[in-house]
Order: C-alpha cells, then structure tokens, then sequence
C-alpha cells in the first residue's frame, strides 16, 4: 500500500539503535529521505546511512543544547530541504529503581532534560522551519512510553518527563501545527517492553518478564520493527492524514503492572 511517503524528508533522532534504527529501516522501504541523529554513536548512524538504500544524512548534537539542535535542524534544511516529518524518539531511561524519598534532584533533572526538554528544542525548531517553509502537509511523531499512561514505580522522573510530551505537548502542538501548516498532524507512540538495548537487562530477568506479561493479552515482549511501523503509519500523509493528536501505545494491551504477589496479599486483613 503507498503511504505517501516515498521521496519526502524524515528527521529520527536517536537513529543509533532500537525503536529508532528501525524506524529508520522502515521510512527506508517506503523510500523516504532520512537524516539520521545520533549523540555519542555516531559511527552507528554512519553505518546504517551507508546501508540504507536511500539519501541519508548524518548528525551529531546535544539536543538539549538550544544551539546545537538549531543547528543540526539548519543542516537538516540546506542538505535535504525542509521535513515532512520528525520523529523525536531520542531520550534516557535510568536503570537504578529510586523512590521519590531518595531520588537526587541531579537525576530529576537530567531525565527531565533528556527526554522532555530536548522533545520541546526539536519541535520548535521544527515548526520554525515550518513557519518558513511552504509545506501543506507535516508530521511529529513522539515516542513516548507506557510509563506516561500507567505511571512506573521507583521511575518517577522518567513517567513524568513522557507523559508532558505524550499528553500536554501532543495534544497542544496538534492544534499549533495547523496554523502553519494546515494539514500538519502531531500525535505520540507509546511503546511498552521493548526489545532493545535501553531495557536490557529487564527484559533477560525471567521473572521480572512473567509479571509484567500478566497483564498482556498478547504474553510477549514487543520488537522495535513493531513500534516503527506504528510509527510510519502515523507519519504517512495517505494513510493517516485524519490521524492527529492520538497517543496509540504499542504494549501487546497493556493494563499496567502488578502491585502485589497473591503470596503477599491476606484477604482476611481490612
């Protein structure tokens, strides 16, 4: 099926791996131009640019750095011409399980910074260029996380930052983007378990698995190819050109996580 997308310009940043190597991969197949972003794997986008069978650009910047993010979008303009999409999949998840009572505000910080902060740098740079450009048509998709739906113990910092961009930034640039562009969509992607680097060494406990998959009708851990067609489908302008501020999660049906072990609950206590 043609989604629309064949010779238009997608920007992925955090191309280097996971949910977005394989959003890059699919764009690829529906032979959309790419500019790849990387922070510090740099020779990994450069592999996978050299791989892919369409023009692809490489970037490295701190985007959480106003200039260095201008920057990379101005490149992004003068080597391919303004995007018809941004996927903004780039971010952290911190491994360590901290409470709230012991969690240092340096860790706040930085997980905040990471992952809503810099969301924010992209997609104004991106409606800038938007602003000046004369597209009708425009995408930003943001990968956000089921942390934002159900909350994630012990992460609070990480359920907080995706769920400012999932919920506020989604639902409030939906109606901003069409100012500029009048058939320009904004919506979110919610991945769950994951089958990538950022969720090792979860996703090898066996244990931690079984729990979580209790609450899955579909009892297994998702694959990054699944999340990046969900992805494309969202920034297809053919395919999903009525599609604007959703927040699709890709969780196999998810309802949340359990609390309490049957072993730990007593029925008799009030």
């Amino acid at each position: 099926m043609d989604t629309g997308l064949n010779n238009k310009i997608a920007v992925i940043t955090g191309a280097s791996g996971g949910i977005g190597e394989a959003t890059a991969r699919e764009f690829a197949q529906e032979g959309t131009k790419l500019a790849l972003h990387a922070h510090t794997r740099l020779e990994r986008i450069d592999d996978l640019a050299n791989e892919l069978p369409v023009d692809c650009t490489t970037h490295q910047a701190d985007l959480t750095d106003p200039k260095e993010t201008k920057q990379m979008f101005n490149q992004i303009t003068s080597r391919l011409g303004p995007p018809d999409a941004l996927v903004t999949n780039a971010g952290i998840w911190p491994h360590e399980e901290v409470p709230i009572q012991d969690m240092s505000l340096e860790r706040w910080q930085k997980t905040i910074t990471t992952d809503q902060t810099s969301v924010f740098l992209c997609s104004r740079e991106y409606f800038r260029i938007l602003q000046q450009s004369d597209l009708d048509s425009a995408s930003l998709v943001i990968v956000g996380s089921t942390a934002a739906v159900f909350g994630e113990e012990n992460h609070a910092d990480y359920s907080t930052a995706k769920a400012g961009i999932t919920y506020g930034l989604t639902r409030s640039l939906k109606n901003e983007i069409a100012r500029i562009a009048p058939q320009g969509r904004v919506n979110a992607v919610c991945p769950g378990w994951t089958n990538t680097e950022m969720a090792e060494p979860e996703i090898h406990d066996a244990e931690k698995v079984k729990e979580t998959l209790q609450t899955w009708p579909l009892k297994s851990i998702g694959e990054p190819e699944e999340v990046a067609r969900t992805i494309v489908f969202l920034s297809s302008p053919r395919l999903a050109s009525h599609v604007t501020g959703q927040i699709l999660t890709v969780a196999g049906g998810m309802e949340g996580r359990l609390l309490h072990r049957k072993s730990d609950i007593d029925p008799s206590v009030e």
